[in-house]
């Protein structure tokens, strides 16, 4: 990463001092876990949660709300998490699941799968407006978490990141629908590739239905 001016790592050390304000807070628990998600809202791909254990105090410069973020910004920060954290784990739903369970509950399970693959068991959850249901272990529910918690802050980057790697492995295997650039978010190009070729495997049904009725349609 590009060396900080002495002025500019003041000013970024004193918004991760903010974004630490919740790991103080709850200072008293060993290990805390910070929860997020991506890819709630795509027609095709997965939705990917990602659980991670910071160290007390871990510095990570630039650690932020992943939509905040460049790809590149993410990619560095991804590395960096993997080697500061405690532990970190990804649990992923594929298509099938969220048309099954519907995307909140396949969120949740994500979410579960997440903390479950951690190698620290975690004893409090710092989560991006949620409560998952099904987990005995201590939860905090923080709206728009992925900017004010840096554990949070680091889970979303690995979701983000983990689900941006499955979905340019998914343009290879079906390159007419451009996932490795919108990333299967119902995007112009997107839709129109949808209408001329119909659904692949990845896509998500229950998302779709708008533009696979007016395909059957114009068939008839």
């Amino acid at each position: 990463m590009r060396k900080l001016s002495e002025e500019k790592l003041a000013a970024e050390r004193k918004r991760l001092e903010q974004m630490r304000d919740y790991e103080r807070k709850y200072a008293s628990y060993s290990a805390i876990c910070g929860i997020d998600e991506a890819g709630r809202g795509p027609f095709a791909g997965p939705v990917v949660a990602g659980a991670v254990i910071l160290p007390p105090d871990c510095e990570i410069l630039y650690l932020n709300d992943s939509k905040k973020l460049s790809e590149k910004r993410r990619e560095e920060l991804f590395l960096e998490i993997q080697k500061k954290a405690v532990a970190w784990s990804v649990g992923v739903m594929e298509p099938q699941d969220i048309d099954r369970m519907n995307i909140l509950q396949a969120t949740y399970e994500a979410m579960r799968r997440a903390i479950a693959g951690l190698e620290t068991e975690p004893d409090l959850l710092l989560n991006d407006a949620v409560t998952i249901p099904g987990l005995e272990v201590f939860q905090v529910n923080i709206i728009k978490g992925d900017a004010k918690s840096v554990s949070i802050a680091a889970a979303s980057i690995v979701a983000k990141v983990t689900r941006d790697h499955l979905m340019k492995e998914y343009d290879s295997k079906y390159p007419e629908y451009g996932f490795a650039k919108h990333k299967g978010y119902g995007t112009g190009e997107h839709i129109a590739a949808l209408l001329k070729y119909g659904p692949c495997p990845i896509h998500r049904k229950t998302f779709i239905t708008k533009y696979t009725k007016r395909e059957e349609g114009d068939q008839d």
